[in-house]
């Protein structure tokens, strides 16, 4: 059976709820078709924040180098808006993109023919 490691950064908001659903369709697919995820959970965002003191710790740096993949939730929210520009959770996500060489989300688009 083939395994796949994935760093799982569950976020905050409506993150972690989405990523748990996004999670179960995973292991539904891996049953279907014969392979394993091996599920690695960090944090990044305001999560990070309340637990480290930052929202892209080291450890969570080091986990999405050393994975396949890395499944990542929403992250920021109305709690963490009174911390200073280099600390908020929106940081994290840049920084994410910076370290992993990443530049946009990919999201699901519908074009309209006169587009």
């Amino acid at each position: 059976m083939k395994e796949y490691n994935i760093t799982v950064l569950k976020g905050d908001g409506i993150g972690p709820e989405i990523v748990d659903e996004a999670i179960k369709v995973l292991n539904k697919a891996g049953e279907k078709f014969g392979f394993k995820f091996n599920y690695n959970y960090q944090l990044l965002g305001g999560c990070a924040i309340d637990a480290t003191g930052e929202p892209y710790p080291k450890e969570t740096a080091d986990a999405c180098k050393a994975s396949q993949a890395v499944l990542l939730g929403a992250v920021g929210g109305p709690k963490w808006d009174s911390q200073p520009g280099n600390n908020r959770p929106e940081k994290g996500l840049l920084a994410i993109r910076e370290d992993l060489g990443l530049f946009a989300n990919l999201r699901p688009a519908k074009i309209f023919a006169p587009l």
